[in-house]
């Protein structure tokens, strides 16, 4: 919601976020091909964005969690280009996108403010093809780690503990990496004291490590 709005601006922009969609785990929000018609704010859960290569795979875009935007992708052609799927129970508040058009106009708040999600959505989009082009294996992994402990914290979560909602294998889709290199990446995070690995729980007991190794700095 953007900040310094006044009374009648909050409740012009209420009206767009009434209608809530409870999502089921394992369940499409939407699908790729689908016609785009809302923006969706995620309320609670977590979501994987994927879609499905050649040989039938589902190769995994990015992650959301709550508090942020999903459904970017259909503005540009009216539908969507990838499926979005919930990794556990959710909800949503569903935001049509001609209403937020149309209140846009007399807001401008509103209209600065989704372009910052849509800007944001660029610059993290830049950041995987980085990440994906010149990292290493255990670089990419801490890199993503950092890049989550970091959104959960805007979000008033704890930075060094947390749930992993995504498997393995779904981690090393989205960072271009197999399975095994994955886990082979989680022990020895866990061998040199940088995280407390039990199963799906983490714990980041030194983020400057894992830092550096984004930095390139360490051996």
């Amino acid at each position: 919601m953007p900040m310094g709005l006044n009374a009648q601006e909050l409740d012009r922009i209420e009206e767009v976020v009434a209608v809530r969609r409870k999502i089921k785990r394992g369940t499409a929000l939407f699908s790729n091909g689908e016609k785009f018609t809302s923006l969706y704010a995620i309320r609670t859960g977590f979501f994987k964005t994927c879609i499905a290569t050649e040989d039938g795979r589902d190769q995994v875009t990015g992650f959301q969690m709550a508090g942020e935007v999903i459904g970017l992708d259909g503005i540009v052609n009216d539908h969507h280009t990838c499926d979005a799927v919930a990794l556990e129970d959710a909800e949503v508040c569903v935001m049509p996108f001609d209403r937020i058009e149309e209140i846009s106009r007399e807001v401008n708040a509103l209209q600065h403010h989704v372009h910052k999600i849509m800007s944001r959505e660029i610059v993290r989009e830049h950041g995987v093809m980085l990440l994906l082009g010149s990292m290493r294996a255990e670089e990419r992994l801490a890199a993503f780690l950092l890049n989550l402990t970091q959104r959960l914290r805007t979000r008033g979560f704890s930075a060094s503990s947390l749930i992993l909602r995504m498997t393995r294998e779904e981690i090393g889709s989205y960072l271009g990496l197999k399975l095994e290199t994955v886990s082979r990446a989680f022990s020895r995070f866990q061998e040199e004291g940088i995280l407390s690995v039990k199963q799906r729980h983490i714990e980041v007991l030194d983020p400057d490590a894992l830092q550096k190794l984004v930095n390139g700095t360490a051996c």
